[in-house]
């Protein structure tokens, strides 16, 4: 089914990037991996930025020569199966919607540093409500909110990497210019290659959240020139932003200093009594989490709809209207579900909350899988719009997210989200075989009705006739 699109231009569908790629996990969850790699983090990020850029191509191409596709998931449908299909289409959903209610517990954590005497579950209820509701206003209404609160991150980035550069510098008041000396005296892979390993598994969730761009295709009317132009606009910033904030805080702070706890930000500037860099990081991380939610809200409903379609979901989500309005709102039922799930079974909720990262890595792998036998059928498109260097590009993505996630066992904390990831796809494998054994049997049932008919007509003429023999002997 084609939906009218609003004309998202590529500038909006890049902001929306944005602004679900750069969260909470960039802003605090960065610290471990930077503690964990050394100044050799640079190149965990220069390999994770390659990845994401032949995932986001790969995913382009697939797009543009399916205008009427409406997400990744009917790409895996089409070019390796239904089930496939149907399994990366709800692990994905389920787990963006768990990760997502965890984000609302952490935005309501911050919140009660202001407001201690509001409950955690009020305001993580008025905050799913929320974001819920603003998605209902449609796309085009949603991305010049979300380009406010992209904007927001962006700038606090650019102010962190020109006031380190400063203090860097030494043209503050009352400070030495600082050079390279506290880089100088770091070793450059402190933990060798498995540590190094392991933080390109936490760079790559820093990247996660870049699909939202094929997710959103169906809102631009320019496919061709728009999706290209936003993946090179998107890759940039991410790259630029990532890549110059990390070299800035390797020269303000050593790496064994750095807290999982705490912002990388807010440690390198509170090491030169900047104070305030707390209270600011916490307005910053509020609006990195909001913005975050409100991309993930406008791609999973997006999910849901392409799911329903294909009668993939439950037959009462189908809209026929721009805005998946019954899709967005059973999400956002979910998202509060699972908020009240951490707060009455949090160890059943924390194993839960584990599998996002799995999720993402499952989908990437789903994705690029596609996308190598989508080229096998359909050979290499004409235009600008294609993945360069295949196969070698789509291989070595695919062992790059192998890897991570294959690694999840090895790494702290991880565990358990690659049981709960793996937990997840049986589950729904499972559900798939019991829909497709449901449909088979419908389908029978159908096909058998016509004979039926048939074979009961038959009888009530037979019947007719030995009432009325008389009348057959007329004629």
């Amino acid at each position: 089914m084609k939906h009218n699109t609003k004309g998202l231009s590529a500038g909006r569908l890049t902001m929306m990037a944005l602004g679900t790629v750069i969260g909470g996990s960039f802003f605090l969850g960065s610290s471990v991996a930077i503690k964990a790699a050394g100044p050799a983090i640079i190149l965990s990020y220069l390999i994770c930025a390659v990845m994401v850029y032949f995932i986001l191509f790969a995913l382009s191409e697939m797009t543009v020569s399916n205008p009427d596709s409406a997400s990744f998931r009917t790409f895996a449908s089409q070019y390796i199966n239904k089930g496939t299909g149907f399994v990366v289409g709800w692990v994905y959903w389920t787990g963006m919607v768990i990760s997502m209610s965890s984000e609302a517990t952490a935005v309501s954590l911050l919140f009660r540093t202001w407001f201690p005497t509001v409950s955690i579950p009020l305001l993580g209820t008025g905050l799913i409500v929320g974001v819920t509701l603003l998605n209902l206003l449609g796309a085009k209404q949603l991305s010049h909110l979300e380009s406010v609160l992209s904007a927001i991150k962006i700038v606090a980035i650019i102010g962190f990497i020109l006031l380190g550069g400063l203090i860097v510098l030494g043209v503050l008041p009352g400070m030495r210019p600082l050079g390279n000396s506290i880089l100088r005296s770091e070793p450059f892979l402190p933990g060798g290659l498995k540590n190094l390993a392991g933080s390109m598994l936490i760079v790559l969730f820093t990247y996660a959240g870049f699909e939202i761009i094929g997710l959103a295709a169906s809102e631009t009317d320019n496919k061709e020139k728009n999706i290209p132009r936003a993946i090179h606009l998107t890759v940039f910033w991410l790259v630029a932003l990532y890549i110059l904030c990390i070299s800035v805080l390797l020269l303000l702070v050593p790496t064994n200093s750095l807290s999982e706890d705490v912002s990388p930000m807010v440690t390198a500037l509170n090491r030169y009594q900047m104070s305030w860099a707390g209270t600011a990081m916490t307005i910053i991380l509020i609006s990195a989490i909001l913005s975050t939610m409100l991309a993930a809200m406008f791609g999973i409903g997006r999910m849901l709809r392409s799911l329903v379609e294909e009668g993939l979901g439950p037959g009462f989500l189908r809209d026929k209207t721009d805005v998946p309005y019954r899709g967005i709102l059973f999400s956002g039922l979910s998202m509060m579900m699972f908020l009240y799930v951490g707060l009455f079974l949090p160890e059943f909720y924390l194993f839960l909350i584990s599998s996002g990262g799995f999720a993402l890595l499952f989908t990437y792998i789903v994705l690029m899988f596609s996308h190598i036998r989508f080229r096998k059928k359909n050979g290499k498109p004409e235009g600008n719009c294609r993945l360069c260097g295949f196969p070698y590009s789509s291989l070595f993505t695919m062992a790059g997210l192998l890897i991570a996630i294959f690694s999840m066992p090895f790494l702290k904390g991880q565990t358990s989200g690659f049981l709960a990831g793996i937990a997840l796809v049986a589950f729904f494998t499972a559900c798939y075989g019991v829909l497709k054994a449901v449909n088979k049997r419908k389908a029978m049932q159908e096909k058998e009705l016509p004979k039926a008919t048939l074979r009961h007509r038959r009888i009530l003429t037979e019947f007719s006739e030995e009432l009325h023999p008389d009348e057959e002997k007329k004629d």
